[in-house]
């Protein structure tokens, strides 16, 4: 089992948009009745928005496949390279710098997403989506045809830039096809595809690895990626306004903005990828990148907050002025920080403690698909049937905080009835909550800012993700340190000590202690040290489920009012105004 994943994985609009008539109240929030008046102002003004009961087009859907299958890769990739590691530096050597395999991929992904934002709402969606799927698929193909471990670092940069394109414009695009009362089942759909390809990535990466070569690792994104472009190229025809130039547009970009966002955001991932694996948490090679990363941060918000040098910003700072659009990205970074757990951590019980394989963890892992997308698909039904997203937040929650607690009672010896039943509320819970946590922060904002809520919503889901994937790895770490006096052999102990407990996670490991009261000491070291990452999880849920209640149950827009619709309903709407007798 590849250990690292885990260890290091880790707004003001643009010129050519019009100045909107909503204003914030003294709480920061934009009330109902205020959008409601906006909607009417567009209509009197012939823009008339399009209504949610409208019948999908053939467009719609393949445009919605399309998207779902790009997704799909990119999910994918952010973990299949796990258990396909190996056996890629053995082959291209390199094996100091292979954590950057996974992590160069992260770390563009997550730093370029505000960027994309900002890009759509200035160039509309069309062509960033169909250049982020041919970067992503050129990374693909540089990183399969890599001749040394330095080419393939540079393919996986190159593809974590597409990704985070991907990732962003997916979600966008949604948005701009759908109402916002309408958005969570569309999203569910999505997000369950992602956990697919999050979730199954290791087993195919091993079973790639196994039979045949690991260059298919990425070759195999290239047909499959050039199959999205071609479909993305032929439906995706949407509005957008290209008045200036596109070399106009180019000064509306955040330039300034975005070097100091990737400059913090490096900083702070080079801290994650080293602390507790080459460098202890405590040591100066940590604490400055991340104290550094942080400031860079800080610095970052303050120069987005000043009008007069940031006229365009990334990420403005109204879409945090009001509780509910704030508490739900507080909600999305507490969601992926508690979730992502599951994925890395299910895995490390069923290889050190059950004895399985990596490609039969895999299979044990399904539960926790197999429930996940059916509840994020009922969660966005019920979005859209009732229009409420507190109470479905809340079960969301309450779900995830009791599978953690669950999850606590795995022993040693556990039942095939136990590790799949125990994995069912969390995976539910997970569900339940995700695809209704943007439609929450876009409650409160206007059309006009649902690029870039979205781009800052999804940076702030990834961002969860990545510490996520490191404070639980830091409890774990300190419990097995905690622990390790059980252990009479000090050969053994020193395998597991100071975060290479979860590197050496294995059957062959565990198999590898022949001294059969040592073994099952070890055993009962990890049991303990997942029990306190579940411990951890439930408490982040937990505060999560308190926070629910700080939002407005604001009404959902039931129809849609936006300038990047399909060209396709535009010709319509138009024909049928023709078709319209003369008053």
């Amino acid at each position: 089992m590849t250990a690292n994943l885990a260890q290091n994985v880790f707004t003001t609009r643009s010129a050519a948009e019009p100045e909107q008539s909503i204003t914030p109240n003294v709480t920061g929030e934009v009330s109902s009745k205020e959008i409601i008046a906006e909607k009417q102002n567009h209509r009197e003004h012939d823009e008339a928005p399009q209504l949610a009961t409208e019948k999908k087009s053939f467009r719609f859907f393949a445009i919605i496949a399309a998207l779902a299958l790009s997704g799909l890769l990119t999910s994918l990739e952010a973990t299949i390279t796990s258990t396909a590691l190996p056996t890629i530096t053995a082959d291209l050597g390199g094996a100091n710098l292979y954590v950057w395999v996974v992590n160069g991929f992260y770390l563009t992904q997550t730093a370029f997403q505000p960027l994309f934002g900002q890009i759509a709402d200035i160039y509309g969606r069309r062509w960033p989506m169909i250049i982020s799927t041919a970067t992503f698929t050129l990374g693909s193909g540089i990183s399969g045809g890599a001749s040394n471990i330095d080419m393939l670092i540079a393919g996986r940069l190159i593809q974590g830039i597409g990704a985070g394109g991907i990732n962003v414009l997916i979600e966008i695009i949604v948005c701009d096809l759908l109402p916002l009362r309408e958005r969570g089942r569309y999203l569910g759909l999505m997000f369950g595809l992602i956990a697919i390809g999050t979730t199954l990535g290791p087993l195919f990466g091993g079973l790639i690895v196994q039979y045949t070569t690991w260059r298919w690792v990425f070759y195999l994104n290239v047909p499959i990626g050039a199959a999205a472009m071609v479909t993305l190229f032929l439906f995706l025809r949407v509005k957008f306004d290209s008045t200036p130039d596109y070399l106009q547009r180019l000064k509306h970009i955040d330039w300034l903005g975005n070097t100091l966002f990737v400059l913090a955001m490096i900083s702070v991932l080079i801290a994650l990828s080293w602390g507790g694996s080459q460098y202890p948490w405590s040591s100066f090679r940590v604490i400055v990148p991340l104290v550094l990363g942080f400031v860079g941060f800080a610095v970052f918000f303050l120069y987005e907050a000043s009008p007069r040098y940031c006229p365009n910003p990334t990420m403005p700072l109204h879409l945090f002025a009001n509780r509910t659009s704030a508490t739900a990205f507080g909600l999305t970074f507490l969601h992926s920080l508690s979730a992502i757990a599951v994925m890395y951590f299910l895995p490390v019980y069923f290889q050190a403690v059950l004895a399985a394989s990596p490609s039969r963890s895999g299979v044990q892992l399904l539960p926790t698909i197999l429930f996940m997308i059916p509840a994020a698909i009922t969660a966005g039904g019920l979005l859209s049937k009732l229009g409420r997203y507190r109470p479905i937040q809340h079960a969301g929650f309450a779900f995830m905080i009791i599978g953690f607690g669950l999850l606590t009672l795995l022993k040693a010896h556990a039942s095939t009835g136990q590790w799949v039943g125990f994995q069912i509320p969390s995976a539910v819970g997970t569900g339940l909550a995700l695809p209704v946590l943007l439609p929450a922060v876009q409650a409160s904002l206007t059309e006009a800012d649902t690029a870039l809520s979205t781009s800052t919503w999804a940076f702030i889901r990834s961002f969860g993700l990545i510490w996520g994937a490191t404070i639980p790895t830091a409890a774990f770490n300190n419990r097995v340190n905690a622990l390790l006096g059980r252990v009479g052999d000090s050969s053994v102990a020193e395998q597991l000590k100071d975060g290479k407990a979860y590197e050496t996670a294995t059957k062959a490991f565990i198999d590898s202690i022949t001294d059969a009261v040592t073994r099952a000491r070890v055993v009962s070291i990890y049991v303990d040290a997942i029990k306190t990452v579940w411990y951890v999880s439930m408490a982040f849920a937990g505060l999560a489920f308190l926070l629910v209640v700080v939002e407005k149950e604001i009404p959902l827009r039931k129809e849609l009012d936006t300038k990047f619709s399909m060209e396709e309903e535009e010709k319509e709407k138009e024909g049928a105004q023709a078709n319209q007798p003369a008053p």
